[in-house]
């Protein structure tokens, strides 16, 4: 069998999915194109643009609804998502207030301001846009061919440290449009990890860590796939992106979260609850060993990698003394140099909720936990009921959500983990499926 052969049977599917509209374009040409956009260093471009194409559609039917009502279907937005409208915007007046308290300027202000269109805005405007007719299998299929797209490079990728070829190809002139750093718009081949030495692959993310992220965030959705050959690349793509990033979070994660998203939609089955009450009653028998076995894990977890552990506490520590101490309400308004404690790096960096206080205070920290809370409840009620499909996918994306708040910054990434964001906004849109006839 040739490759031409093999390739056809991949992609000839039952259902022959295509999207359908502008909005359904947008999303699937911005997603199976990953790889090809990497190449060139667009992804922070495309994924920073996209959400707000994706609101000029959802303002065009809006308009097109109140002009022609009889041929136009009513958008109606979910109370949850507007909560993270209304956090997102309170985040830009925290924004604000914490550059003028520090006198940094209107140039500043205005450069910060971009910043907060390109990450903290955008987690407003994807679950927004789940609110646009775009079929959930669109998303899906298509992080399921990035998976398939993953399997077919890593093989490549996983040679070049073996033929002398250099850690970075090249950065790409898309850096000039501004990002956080070059490594947002690179393409690197391989990574050696400073502190332990290791080969490491971070494929389209800026690091390792981040790569493991959109991985566990594409497993989740891979798992919505109807057809199957589809569903099994996806997943092994997704999988493996967790693996060669060498992410100690991804690798938890990726067992944790399905398993417990399983076990809450399945909350309502007499099984599970006896299965759940068994568990239960070993676990009180063993308690001892467990909480043993635990503790010697999370010691092993940390001591993996001691150096990026010990300077992640250590700008956590920095971040919420100097918050407490210098900027409770409002924040510093900008991120700061960490010293060499720290290796230089940013103060507020790999911790999200340190990072919102630094630089945002108590304001920027409540109008990110009240969305984020608010839609753990409402996910955790749809997941748990059986008229709602997508309702074990939102929650699964939301508890990711939780976990990476804690090693990473939510609105910096936001460019590569967006259809995660735009999936959990229709899981929120979501009408229950019909209840079916009572017999008499």
């Amino acid at each position: 069998m040739g490759l031409k052969s093999l390739l056809s049977k991949v992609f000839d599917s039952e259902d022959n999915l295509q999207p359908q509209n502008v909005p359904e374009r947008l999303v699937w040409w911005s997603i199976i194109l990953t790889y090809p956009i990497w190449i060139i260093g667009g992804l922070y471009v495309v994924g920073s643009v996209l959400c707000w194409l994706l609101l000029v559609c959802l303002l065009i039917k809006i308009l097109a609804r109140m002009d022609h009502p009889e041929e136009n279907e009513e958008i109606s937005i979910s109370p949850v998502i507007w909560l993270w409208i209304i956090g997102m915007i309170i985040m830009q007046v925290a924004l604000i207030a914490g550059h003028v308290n520090f006198n940094l300027g209107t140039g500043i202000i205005i450069k910060s301001s971009i910043g907060w269109a390109k990450g903290w805005a955008a987690l407003a405007l994807y679950p927004l846009a789940g609110a646009l007719p775009i079929r959930n299998s669109i998303p899906t299929r298509a992080i399921c061919i990035v998976g398939f797209h993953t399997l077919l490079i890593m093989p490549l990728l996983l040679l070049t440290p073996n033929l002398g070829l250099p850690e970075v190809l090249y950065v790409s002139p898309l850096r000039a449009v501004g990002g956080p750093g070059n490594e947002f718009f690179d393409v690197p081949l391989y990574e050696i990890d400073g502190s332990t030495g290791d080969l490491r692959w971070r494929l389209f993310a800026p690091w390792g860590p981040a790569l493991g992220f959109v991985g566990n965030i594409n497993f989740m959705i891979c798992l919505q796939e109807k057809d199957r050959k589809w569903k099994i690349l996806g997943i092994i793509g997704s999988i493996l992106m967790c693996f060669v990033c060498k992410s100690r979070l991804a690798q938890l994660s990726i067992i944790l979260i399905p398993l417990t998203t399983a076990i809450i939609a399945r909350l309502r089955q007499p099984l599970m609850l006896i299965t759940l009450g068994v568990v239960s009653y070993l676990g009180g028998i063993f308690a001892t060993s467990i909480l043993t076995a635990v503790s010697d894990y999370w010691e092993g977890f940390k001591g993996a990698r001691a150096g990026s552990t010990r300077v992640r506490f250590a700008l956590k520590r920095i971040a919420f003394h100097r918050w407490e101490t210098e900027a409770p309400i409002w924040g510093h308004g900008v991120v700061e140099g960490g010293p060499h404690l720290v290796e230089y790096m940013a103060i507020g960096s790999h911790h999200t909720w340190a990072g919102v206080l630094f630089v945002k205070g108590a304001v920027g920290f409540v109008a990110l936990a009240v969305p984020m809370l608010v839609t753990l409840l409402e996910l955790l009620r749809r997941a748990a009921s059986a008229s709602y499909r997508l309702g074990s996918t939102g929650l699964g994306v939301i508890i990711i959500l939780f976990m990476y708040t804690f090693g990473e910054n939510l609105e910096i990434l936001v460019y590569l983990y967006w259809p995660g964001m735009l999936v959990m906004g229709m899981a929120l849109q979501e009408k229950p499926l019909p209840r079916p006839p009572v017999l008499p």
